[in-house]
């Protein structure tokens, strides 16, 4: 059959550009080697928060009597948590099938690679081959765990973030390599049920993209939790031959070996780029990312790549954001591009860490004169109330012209808060406007208002 578009990949990117493309009025196909939902939403953001979800009320269970409540044989069940993250991600991948028949977007089966001739030849599960004709081809096989020559991961022992949501059993002991979202979230769930977590950062601070504040602001609290830290800290093999794995570690006061049941490798991702045909094509590709203009055309005419194969943060809502920059410039509307400098990152560890715009650090790299503020959720009534005064807000604007350069966050919601600083950068707000807009009280959103007037010397409550 002919198409207008064909997606080749079913994540947040594909599913997205698949759906908007039907909106428009193209005939759409969508193309899915394994279940339509692609890695985000089967094996990344969303069992995650499942997984994370089960560790905050067992946490909390087991803190009852700082609620003045009496919680008594409080215990977890492994493979029920892990079950019931799978039924949240199943049903949400039913979801996607569900939006792909409701938008009459057809879904094909199957390995797909481009061809030249605008082609799309996808291999079925039985071995045989269809060729597929399109107008536009949006590439978005997303990305897999990247794997070090000195962590070679055998799915058992040695794992990636996908064995990790899944394991038959719960291990006694982890050792967690890689401190970015992934590393953290895993770290901050395997250690809140019971398992002695030790998590390895080979930069100098965990969470390295985060404001240095907020990154020795988690390592604290992990501290308190009972993780152990070691940064500036590499993993120079690991020999898992015996029953539990020996890794040996470089560390700033010498080598040091420990002994774990599992190893968990969070150091980043690889594109999934290879057998999809690019070469053939003649599709230029730079250091494992395909290479796009603004609004995500390839140097083929006709050919076009979005989410984590192309330059930019390997983030979900990034994905789905350049699926519709790219599908409605395909259709001829006026689009502007993605706005990178205002792009969100979240990890969803307890306590939460939300960010957007540059560091302190940065700023201050550039030149820039800088007005910074913030607020502790310990003098948050919301807070308080709740039991979870852990953490702060920072906010950073330019002295000279008041633009707000970045928010950083730590502590409990601050992935639901986010959404505000992000909304007012992309609006130009000043941050007289943020003081003088009415937050409502007792939330923790308040603690934005209040670091921002701290920032020009009006906070009333510290």
């Amino acid at each position: 059959m002919n198409y207008d578009l064909i997606v080749i990949g079913s994540g947040p990117g594909g599913y997205v550009a698949a759906i908007r493309a039907s909106q428009l009025g193209m005939k759409t196909a969508i193309v899915e080697k394994a279940e339509l939902g692609g890695i985000c939403l089967n094996w990344g953001c969303i069992p995650t928060k499942a997984l994370l979800k089960s560790a905050q009320v067992y946490e909390y269970l087991m803190h009852a009597q700082d609620y003045g409540l009496k919680a008594t044989g409080v215990d977890k069940d492994f493979p029920a948590i892990v079950k019931r993250s799978r039924n949240v991600a199943d049903k949400m991948s039913k979801g996607v099938q569900f939006l792909m028949k409701k938008n009459k977007i057809d879904v094909i089966n199957g390995f797909g690679k481009v061809k030249p001739g605008k082609k799309v030849e996808v291999a079925g599960v039985d071995g045989k081959t269809e060729i597929h004709e399109s107008k536009h081809i949006i590439i978005a096989t997303g990305a897999r765990s990247r794997e070090l020559p000195s962590l070679k991961q055998d799915g058992k022992k040695i794992i990636g973030y996908r064995e990790a949501m899944n394991l038959p059993k719960q291990p006694e002991s982890m050792v967690v390599v890689g401190s970015g979202a992934i590393g953290s979230e895993f770290a901050y769930f395997y250690n809140s049920i019971g398992t002695k977590v030790t998590l390895v950062e080979f930069l100098p601070n965990i969470v390295p993209v985060e404001d240095e504040e907020v990154s020795k602001a988690l390592e604290r609290s992990f501290k308190k939790q009972g993780i152990k830290i070691m940064v500036s800290s590499e993993v120079l093999y690991v020999d898992s031959s015996g029953n539990n794995c020996n890794v040996k570690i470089k560390t700033p006061k010498g080598e040091e070996n420990i002994e774990a049941e599992i190893v968990l490798s969070a150091v980043g991702i690889a594109t999934n780029l290879e057998g999809i045909g690019l070469e053939e094509v003649g599709i230029a590709t730079d250091k494992g990312k395909v290479l796009v203009n603004d609004f995500y055309q390839t140097n083929m005419p006709g050919y076009y790549a979005i989410g984590d194969i192309v330059h930019g943060p390997a983030l979900a809502h990034v994905a789905s954001h350049e699926a519709i920059t790219c599908v409605e410039k395909i259709a001829g509307m006026h689009v502007e591009p993605l706005d990178y400098n205002n792009i969100p990152g979240c990890t969803y560890c307890q306590p939460e860490i939300a960010s957007v715009g540059m560091t302190e650090k940065a700023a201050k790299e550039k030149g820039i004169e800088i007005k910074v503020g913030r607020f502790p959720f310990s003098a948050s009534g919301k807070a308080s109330a709740a039991g979870t005064n852990e953490g702060f807000v920072k906010v950073i604007f330019d002295a000279k012209y008041g633009e707000w350069l970045g928010a950083h966050m730590i502590g409990s919601n601050v992935t639901e808060m986010i959404a505000e600083v992000v909304a007012a950068r992309k609006l130009e707000t000043t941050g007289h406007e943020i003081i003088k807009t009415v937050h409502p009280h007792p939330t923790m959103s308040e603690a934005i208002m209040e670091a921002v007037a701290e920032a020009y010397g009006e906070v009333i409550h510290i």
